[in-house]
């Protein structure tokens, strides 16, 4: 007889230049250290796109998460989203994934479960809160309990860099090499244990 799995946050996200990941990894530990052992976080990615209509990504990718399935998010206790921003809005591969979803929105499969959303960028101003609203909007769709960062978090006060209430961000730099900074890092973990502690009330 098998044994019950645990329930599990799912972190999806798409990273091109590892600043994505970086975030996903973070949030997965906050979710691990809400869950206190009754929630664990289950990383997923999504394959890029391509305009070569004869291109195809490997079944498992060669580094990071494998790719994100239907059950991965039908069985989810909830779901933080993220991706690189792309002229204010979601990269295509992962707004190519969330377009498939449409099994998912029929059934109600995640209705009332937490949500949320974080991103990267390469300036301070090349459209994190934009992205981060959009991504936010089929999450609407699928009738998800949307959830961002309080102000009571204090480093949403005091950052110079990434942060925004609407989700975790991060400043890449021109170069895309910039690392995740104490405060990014600290408010990827806090939005992490904000959706574990939701659902974790929610599922009660």
């Amino acid at each position: 007889m098998s044994q019950p799995q645990t329930p599990y946050i799912l972190v999806l996200y798409y990273s091109r230049n590892g600043a994505t990941a970086r975030m996903a990894q973070l949030i997965a530990r906050g979710v691990e250290m809400a869950g206190g052992g009754q929630l664990e976080a289950r990383l997923r990615t999504v394959p890029a796109v391509s305009t070569v209509t004869e291109a195809t990504a490997p079944a498992v990718p060669e580094t990071g998460a494998v790719y994100c399935s239907e059950d991965d998010l039908r069985h989810c206790s909830g779901l933080i989203v993220g991706s690189p921003t792309r002229f204010g809005n979601m990269a295509a591969p992962m707004k190519y994934f969330v377009d498939g979803t449409s099994a998912l929105w029929l059934s109600g499969a995640l209705i009332n479960k937490p949500a949320a959303v974080f991103t990267s960028t390469s300036t301070m101003h090349g459209g994190q809160e934009s992205t981060l609203l959009s991504m936010l909007n089929p999450l609407l769709h699928h009738g998800m309990v949307v959830c961002g960062l309080p102000y009571s978090e204090p480093q949403l006060t005091d950052t110079r860099s990434g942060g925004t209430p609407y989700g975790a961000s991060h400043v890449a730099g021109a170069s895309g090499d910039r690392k995740v900074d104490d405060d990014e890092a600290a408010l990827c973990i806090a939005l992490g244990k904000r959706v574990a502690t939701l659902a974790l009330k929610l599922q009660d």
